[in-house]
This record gives C-alpha cells, sequence and structure tokens, in this order.
C-alpha cells in the first residue's frame, strides 16, 4: 500500500515508519526540513499548516495515519493550531484526495477535555474526524513508552537515582509500548475493521497500573530499587512552575500536565478487537528493552 504519513520524524512517527517499511509498503512521509534519503520512503517538505505540502501528501494514497500534533503549548490557542486546525487540514486534503482509509492518533486525554488544554484540543481533533466522509478510525494511545522516547526517559533516570516522584496516591493508568502502538496503527490502515470506532489500546494490564506499580517495574528495568513518591496536587503545581521557569518551552512539567497526571483514572477501556489486535510485549520485557536502548546511548 502506499501509506501518507505524518509525524513520522517524532517518536511514534518513527517507529511507525520502520514498520510500514518493513512491511513492504511505500511510505510518503511529511517533513520540516530535509531528511537523508531513505529506500522505500518519499519525504514531502512542508507542515500541516501548508494545504500544498498535505497535497502532496496524500496524493495517491490508499491509508493516511495522522501522528503528528502538540504535546506542550504555551495556551489554548496554540494547541487548537497544532491539534485541531491540523487535523482538519490533513482531513481535507485527504478527502479530496479520495484516501480509502483514515487513522487518527489521538490520546487518551481526550476523554477528559476540561481537565487540559491538551486534553481539550485532542477532544476538538476527534471532533473533527468524527465529522469526515472517510473511513476513519480513531486511537487514543495512554502513555507511551519504548526507545527513542525522551519523555519517559525522566522516569528511567530517576528510578536510577532510587527515587522517584508520582501523580497523588490512589491513581492508575495504561501504558502501551511504542513498537506494539504502531502496530495496531498499521493494522487499521491496512483493514476495514474497526471503521467508525474509537480505540483505546494497552499492554492488556487489568485497570492500568497502579502508578507505584509502574514505578517499581521501570526500577527492575534498570537494576534499581524504587522508593515510589506520590505528591499531593499542590507540590506537583509547584514542581511545574519550578520546571518551566529552569528549561521554559522545553519544559516536560507544565502547568497543563499536572492537571491531567493528578487525574486518578487513566485507565484505557475501549480495547481494540481481539481478532484485528492484542499486545504481545509484556510490559516488563518492553520496559527492559527500553533501558537497553537508553543506556547504549548513554542517557542514563
Amino acid at each position: 500500500m502506499i501509506l501518507a504519513i505524518t509525524g513520522a520524524t517524532g517518536f511514534v512517527g518513527g517507529h511507525l515508519l520502520d514498520r510500514a517499511l518493513g512491511e513492504g509498503h511505500t511510505v510518503r512521509a511529511l517533513t520540516r526540513r530535509a531528511q537523508p534519503p531513505r529506500e522505500g520512503v518519499t519525504w514531502v517538505e512542508g507542515a500541516l499548516d501548508r494545504a500544498d505540502a498535505l497535497v502532496r501528501l496524500v496524493e495517491g494514497a490508499d491509508a493516511a495515519i495522522h501522528v503528528a500534533g502538540l504535546v506542550s503549548a504555551p495556551d489554548r490557542a496554540v494547541f487548537a493550531a497544532g491539534n485541531v486546525e491540523g487535523t482538519h487540514a490533513v482531513l481535507a486534503a485527504a478527502e479530496a484526495a479520495r484516501v480509502r482509509r483514515f487513522v487518527h492518533v489521538s490520546s487518551l486525554s481526550a476523554r477528559e477535555p476540561a481537565l487540559s488544554d491538551y486534553g481539550w484540543s485532542k477532544a476538538e481533533s476527534e471532533r473533527v474526524v468524527t465529522g469526515s466522509p472517510l473511513a476513519w478510525t480513531i486511537v487514543r494511545p495512554p502513555g507511551v513508552f519504548g526507545p527513542r522516547d525522551t519523555d519517559v526517559l525522566d522516569l528511567f533516570r530517576m528510578a536510577r537515582q532510587h527515587v522517584m516522584p508520582l501523580p497523588p496516591a490512589g491513581g492508575r493508568a495504561s501504558w502501551i509500548y511504542a513498537p506494539e502502538l504502531v502496530r495496531l496503527l498499521l493494522a487499521l490502515a491496512t483493514s476495514e475493521i474497526a471503521v467508525g470506532d474509537t480505540l483505546e489500546p494497552d499492554d492488556g494490564m487489568p485497570e492500568g497500573w497502579d502508578h507505584r506499580d509502574f514505578a517499581h517495574a521501570i526500577g527492575a528495568a534498570v537494576g534499581a530499587r524504587v522508593l515510589p513518591l506520590p505528591l499531593p496536587r499542590p507540590l506537583l503545581r509547584l514542581g511545574a512552575a519550578v520546571d518551566v521557569m529552569a528549561r521554559g518551552s522545553g519544559a516536560k512539567l507544565t502547568p497543563d500536565r499536572v492537571r491531567y497526571m493528578a487525574h486518578p483514572d487513566w485507565v484505557c477501556r475501549r480495547p481494540p478487537p481481539p481478532s484485528l489486535w492484542r499486545s504481545e510485549t509484556p510490559t516488563p520485557d518492553a520496559l527492559t528493552e527500553t533501558a537497553r536502548w537508553y543506556s547504549a546511548r548513554g542517557l542514563l
């Protein structure tokens, strides 16, 4: 198949690109800057706000997988531009090109749009998708980890220091390994299963992970005993203020993230059909492989 992919230069998109090529697909990938030539890939220079680039991206494609999006931004307007208007632009190009299949990568945070500007923008992007005449499926990943990730890297580093600050006690969350997530995205793009559905895939852990148990699992992956340290919401807000002061636009802990991190239930409840996909990599093994990747590159 010919697949049009946005976000292929990012964490999840990079894994998706590798697997798509491994399965023998031809890929057109949107990129903001020049990329090294790669067999099977046509790099389309442009961005979500460049209609001409999006036309070139989707022309003749069998399916489009929209991965690109903002995970942090200074305000709601910037989130809207990247996640809502960007989705609308990709959809408009795909509709004009009569692309058969459209897979939209949203976020579990869309389930609680009032908690954060990020979740609001993802919920609004879903509303745009559901109004499309294309054969669409929405995928709401929970926390995603794996080689090449930089967001969850901080948790692995803290585990090596034996203490891991966490969201407030009592919370639970689902997680998914990036190679498993992209396997689902390709399964959807190459089938007619789950058209018109919104899916919440995870690693198969019933009722997700208690934050403390996941901290211990990361500790085991890096060979360290970890003391989980649940933090009250006011302290998390203070930490976000410090991170923003220290790292500016590169801050990982922002006030927006604190609001949805402190929510007690980020457990996936709308799994994909088992006939299509189920997670095959045990999370302890996936965490160990992620830790190995970080260690091999001196990141821990």
